[in-house]
């Protein structure tokens, strides 16, 4: 392990965090993490961090609040025990898809979290997969965006699939799915959603040839999964032999799991960002993939000062 990091670890991966640490040959840093009866938290750590290069990793996944919270706390306590340079690593970030005003008087609240996690004195933040990019600029802070794709490429590249499309599920993943689909050589399609009138529900339409070919949907997270399974349907109903998925994020909130079991889809491809062992259990159709090794690597980069970006050339 290279000297002076220290990994500190909150409660809403533990399993990832011990991953990182292992893959840089260490141990989280000992941290007690204690919620008093009425919900307060109160944080320790009971190492020497003086001066060190310190690693916060905390997924701000579900509870979120609860679990942004924590993050903020680590932080503060981090800071006032002179660590040298403190760097919050977020593998889901909370918040992410309200970085904008869609309607008067709303928040960005993808801003206020930024602004919370730069004040509680964060020297640097390192996320993986943020779902705008432009979330970068919302930090006064050095920003290092991880991608998850070189884990979900590798995975794919083993895979048995034939004649391989892959699909953007609206306009907007557009960019993302035409990057993997140059990896792979594979083909390209676009599932156009739209609504005739009002009160009816959404026609899917495909753009492009997946009649007799396996497709692979792409996004960056899957939430409610109610568009990708609306889309797995409406790419086997343009014959597509075989329907799969990836994404980073498997938030799988509300009936995700009940849409995702009763789908045409075989397999949903994710990586670890959010804990899944509970989900597993239930859904079948999940496969798991560590980006520990990843983020591990990043953390080693950031330390000695080398570059994060030659990870994905």
């Amino acid at each position: 392990m290279p000297e002076g990091i220290k990994i500190i670890s909150g409660t809403s991966h533990m399993a990832l965090s011990r991953d990182v640490a292992k893959n840089l040959d260490t141990s989280l840093c000992d941290t007690t993490i204690t919620t008093f009866s009425d919900g307060e938290v109160m944080i320790q750590i009971n190492e020497n961090v003086r001066g060190s290069d310190a690693f916060v990793i905390q997924s701000t996944c579900p509870p979120v609040n609860d679990n942004i919270m924590k993050l903020l706390l680590i932080i503060d306590a981090l800071k006032r025990a002179s660590a040298g340079r403190i760097t919050a690593v977020i593998p889901y970030y909370g918040y992410a898809r309200q970085d904008r005003k869609v309607q008067p008087r709303v928040p960005i609240s993808s801003k206020l979290i930024a602004d919370l996690i730069t004040a509680a004195g964060a020297n640097r933040v390192l996320a993986v997969d943020l779902h705008a990019g432009q979330i970068q600029g919302f930090f006064n802070i050095p920003v290092d965006h991880l991608y998850a794709s070189p884990v979900l490429l590798d995975y794919v590249r083993k895979g048995s699939f034939r004649d391989l499309v892959i699909v953007s599920p609206d306009a907007g993943g557009v960019e993302r799915a035409r990057a993997f689909a140059k990896k792979l050589h594979a083909s390209l399609a676009i599932i156009d959603k739209r609504r005739e009138m009002a009160n009816v529900s959404q026609v899917m339409n495909v753009i492009g040839e997946v009649s007799d070919r396996d497709v692979m949907v792409l996004d960056d997270m899957i939430d409610t999964a109610g568009t990708l399974t609306q889309a797995a349907s409406a790419l086997k109903e343009k014959g597509a032999r075989r329907v799969f998925a990836a994404s980073t994020h498997a938030v799988l909130s509300g009936p995700a799991i009940d849409r995702i079991n009763g789908s045409v889809i075989e397999e949903i491809i994710v990586t670890n960002t959010i804990p899944l062992d509970s989900k597993k259990e239930i859904c079948k159709k999940l496969t798991v993939l560590s980006i520990a090794p990843l983020l591990a690597e990043a953390i080693k980069r950031i330390h000695e000062e080398s570059s994060i970006s030659s990870l994905f050339e």
